[in-house]
C-alpha cells in the first residue's frame, strides 16, 4: 500500500477505509510519536505513519496479519509486531479506552 495513495483519499473515503477521521489519524501519530523511544539498530520496514494505517486496519477489517501483511509488503510478524506496539501505546497513552468490565455491567442493569 502506498502512502502517497492514502494521503490523497478524501476524508469520507479516509473514514470510510480507516474507520476514524484524518483529524483523529494524525492525533493518533502524534501519541505515538510522544511515546515512540528512539532505537538503535536497523530501520524498521514501515513509517510510524504507515503502523498507525496497519493498525486501524487491522482493527477496522478484523482481516489476518497475513493479509495485511501481503498488502503492505512485509512479514506476518511484523504486522503482529506492529499492532500490538501501536496497542499497547494508545492504551497507555489513556486517551483511547473503554470502561471496564464492571462499568459495563452495571450500566446493564
Amino acid at each position: 500500500m502506498k502512502m502517497k495513495k492514502i494521503e490523497k483519499l478524501v476524508s469520507k473515503k479516509f473514514k470510510r477505509r480507516f474507520g476514524v477521521t484524518k483529524e483523529t489519524y494524525q492525533l493518533l501519530v502524534k501519541i505515538v510519536k510522544n511515546k515512540q523511544l528512539k532505537k538503535l539498530g536497523r530501520k524498521p520496514k514501515l513509517t510510524l505513519e504507515e503502523q498507525v494505517l496497519v493498525t486501524l486496519q487491522y482493527f477496522r477489517e478484523y482481516r489476518t496479519y497475513f493479509h495485511i501483511a501481503e498488502d503492505w509488503n512485509v512479514s506476518e510478524s511484523t504486522i503482529c509486531r506492529v499492532v500490538q506496539k501501536i496497542e499497547k501505546i494508545l492504551i497507555s497513552s489513556g486517551f483511547f479506552s473503554l470502561p471496564g468490565k464492571k462499568a459495563l455491567s452495571c450500566s446493564e442493569n
